[in-house]
């Protein structure tokens, strides 16, 4: 439907891109996902074949189900400069950068069959790309990157690990305390599955982390896409085409309530080109039906006028000088919320392809990365107990999180998880492979950082 728009040249480049953007949710899909099947493999609850199949399905249904607030927490911490320059240039060469540096961390730590992060990695792909941006001519070192952002993302990915093992400990022992049933508490004799009601509550806490991984990280890719198909086919994609009529009105008067807001604020405190913005943003909606009378050629207009609207908000926020009564604040948020809805979307093929890559990855190398976690990170065989726990606390963290808009790491919460109840059950851990897990969440970052900035600054020159 939209590749009539485009030449041979940007309808094969369009095409590698979105073939990358589902390589990396394939190889998340085995990476990540191994650790929601480990637990009912390693505790006999289901048939390795069963249990893939079913993980890959609840994280193809928990793509549908996960909205896009990560999806939007990623793209927020990519320049803003990149965000609103069109063609197919340097935003291209930024996304395929850090997809193509976090696809290689990711295959190697799986072919070495550590649970490293994908979100870590590629959160450090997307601020690699940031400060590469910033060395370009007429940068500033650390321009190009979201750092409070960053920061909030970095919290959740560095928090996330300690809330996974001292709660799954703390469970574990609450579990001891209020269940006497010893059997729970024992590793599985032979092929012989567990109890029906421990099976049950296993399978459950399996789907709920495999659900939870689909909403969460399915999320990350649903965004990628989006900025190639608006990077290449921006007449598209920039705008939500679909909205209905009566958005219209609701954005222009959204427009002119920031308008209002504004001019409230003291003089000079918004700068004059947000004012610009606002009335380009008016006069483009007004007397418009629908979208589709917008002439092509505006529509990666209005969508940049969206979001350097949005960056001024966030940098007058950021230095103090949005100084509003409460009730302004509110319409203001209001109001951007309202724009949101021009360029915050994804077509449901765009989420189909996303869980189908994911599912279908999920299905396929899982077992490298489920022998670390279930029979190499503690020195005893899993528990019944102990894979219910670290799973519960996996799908209970990886939920809020995706409600939250914040992107976290299913790897890191299970696997500390996991460490925290064999700690908690005195089982004791196997230090070369606590080791290993904790130099790929050391080296992550900087990495994918190094990897996704130079794989940028090769790119931009080959992308026109």
């Amino acid at each position: 439907m939209f590749f009539e728009d485009l030449g041979t040249g940007s309808t094969i480049l369009l095409v590698i891109c979105l073939l990358v953007a589902c390589g990396f949710e394939f190889v998340n899909g085995f990476h990540d996902t191994a650790n929601a099947v480990a637990t009912v493999i390693y505790t006999k609850s289901l048939q390795p074949w069963i249990a893939v199949i079913w993980s890959g399905f609840c994280n193809f249904l928990g793509v549908f189900a996960g909205g896009i607030g990560v999806a939007m927490g990623i793209i927020g911490l990519l320049p803003i400069d990149l965000l609103v320059s069109k063609g197919t240039g340097a935003g291209l060469a930024m996304v395929l950068a850090l997809l193509l540096a976090a696809i290689i961390w990711n295959l190697g730590t799986w072919y070495l069959g550590l649970p490293a992060s994908s979100s870590h990695t590629l959160i450090g792909a997307i601020l690699g790309v940031g400060m590469a941006n910033s060395l370009l001519p007429g940068h500033t070192l650390g321009s190009g990157v979201n750092w409070g952002k960053a920061t909030e993302i970095g919290l959740s990915l560095l928090v996330s690990p300690l809330v996974g093992f001292s709660v799954a400990a703390l469970l574990l022992l609450l579990c001891r305390l209020l269940i006497k049933n010893e059997k729970l508490y024992s590793a599985p004799k032979g092929d012989e599955p567990p109890p029906w009601w421990i099976r049950t509550a296993l399978v459950v806490t399996c789907t709920g982390v495999s659900f939870a991984h689909g909403s969460n990280d399915g999320q990350k890719g649903v965004g990628l896409i989006m900025l190639i198909l608006i990077g290449i086919v921006p007449a598209q994609f920039a705008l939500n085409m679909s909205l209905p009529a009566d958005h219209m009105a609701k954005n222009i008067a959204a427009a002119r309530q920031l308008e209002t807001t504004f001019q409230k604020l003291p003089p000079n405190t918004v700068p004059p080109v947000v004012f610009e913005e606002l009335k380009d943003i008016q006069n483009t909606l007004t007397g418009k039906a629908s979208l589709a009378e917008i002439p092509k050629d505006n529509r990666w207009r209005l969508r940049s006028d969206i979001l350097l609207i949005d960056d001024a908000v966030k940098k007058l926020q950021k230095g103090k000088k949005l100084n509003l009564s409460e009730a302004d604040a509110k319409q203001l948020k209001s109001a951007q919320s309202q724009l949101h809805s021009l360029t915050e979307y994804a077509p449901s093929w765009v989420l189909i392809a996303v869980a189908l890559s994911l599912g279908i990855g999920t299905m396929i190398g899982w077992e490298r990365i489920v022998i670390t976690v279930g029979a190499k990170i503690g020195k005893e065989h899993l528990t019944y107990a102990q894979g219910a726990s670290a799973e519960l606390v996996a799908m209970s963290a990886i939920g809020f999180a995706s409600v939250s808009g914040l992107p976290v790491s299913t790897t890191h919460v299970l696997s500390s998880g996991i460490a925290g109840t064999m700690v908690a059950q005195k089982s004791g851990l196997q230090a070369a492979t606590v080791k290993k897990i904790a130099s790929a969440w050391v080296l992550t970052l900087p990495a994918s950082m190094l990897l996704a900035g130079a794989l940028f600054m090769l790119l931009r020159f080959f992308i026109a």
